[in-house]
């Protein structure tokens, strides 16, 4: 189908979009891929028992499976917000959590310098939606020969991550995932625009959705973001019936207790019955 959109050609071909290669499944094949943990590693006893968790359910719904936690969060609402242990530490944790439960990881970097010793612990490294421009950011993390997920800006307009994809491919990496978490909605809120997915689909590459970071108040409390997770599971549905190739999720064993992003994440007790819902709309739009 080729669709004509703000001067630009667009030919949404699922055919098309590069299959991910992470272990022994790939991202953007038939088979639903989701990246979940919490926010920011707080504690090895919430990584644990999220890890283990979600690594239960993902295994019983057969969806392939990556585990999210940031050793650092820098862009926080206060310079008084839990940003998490450090970059040391937290790798420390997420590497003990790869090991003990077989799974790969994927973690934010926010400086150049972070890129090559997050490679090696992660298997995905994350670029912020808010660092997503910057030039040496995108291709340290290319440089590592990692795979890199860019998070789209919520000021940027889906066809402008082409430049953004340019930077990665021309420092030599192709293994690449674009991630969209909502567009600036006036003040303190975001919407999202479900075109973005076909339309960053177009660049080759698998789109995820990130569920929980799309339902977030930017600094709508004064000193820290706030959220309504109610919407997560409607987002992601329809994420999946738009055609999304993975999706996100920050889950934590007790959101409201939370030391970060807790408004907008989802619960581990509800994780299976969305995760669930989930795959069977992914499975029909792909029959």
């Amino acid at each position: 189908m080729l669709v004509i959109f703000k001067g630009f050609n667009y030919n949404f071909d699922m055919e098309n979009i590069a299959k991910i290669k992470l272990g022994n499944f790939e991202i953007g094949s038939d088979k639903l891929t989701i990246m979940a943990g919490p926010c920011v590693a707080e504690s090895r006893e919430i990584l644990d028992v999220t890890a283990k968790g979600l690594k239960e359910i993902t295994q019983k719904l057969g969806i392939n499976f990556i585990f999210k936690s940031s050793f650092d969060k820098a862009n926080r609402s206060s310079i008084n917000s839990y940003r998490g242990p450090g970059i040391e530490k937290g790798l420390e944790m997420l590497s003990e959590i790869k090991s003990k439960y077989n799974v790969p990881i994927v973690t934010d970097i926010h400086l150049p310098e972070q890129a090559a010793i997050a490679a090696e612990v992660a298997d995905v490294i994350q670029i912020p939606a808010f660092l997503c421009r910057q030039t040496d950011l995108l291709v340290a993390a290319a440089k590592t020969g990692k795979i890199v997920n860019i998070k789209k800006g919520q000021f940027l307009a889906p066809e402008q991550m082409g430049q953004l994809v340019k930077k990665v491919e021309d420092s030599g990496n192709k293994n690449i995932l674009l991630t969209d978490r909502g567009v600036s909605f006036g003040y303190n809120n975001l919407v999202v625009d479900y075109r973005a997915i076909p339309i960053m689909q177009n660049f080759g590459y698998p789109v995820v959705f990130d569920a929980t970071h799309s339902v977030q108040l930017p600094g709508a409390q004064g000193t820290c973001s706030g959220g309504d997770r109610r919407f997560v599971p409607t987002l992601a549905k329809a994420a999946m019936a738009a055609g999304a190739n993975a999706l996100f999720f920050e889950v934590h064993p007790d959101p409201d207790k939370g030391l970060c992003d807790g408004p907008n994440m989802l619960s581990l007790d509800t994780a299976e019955k969305v995760f669930s819902i989930c795959k069977k709309i992914f499975d029909i739009v792909r029959v």
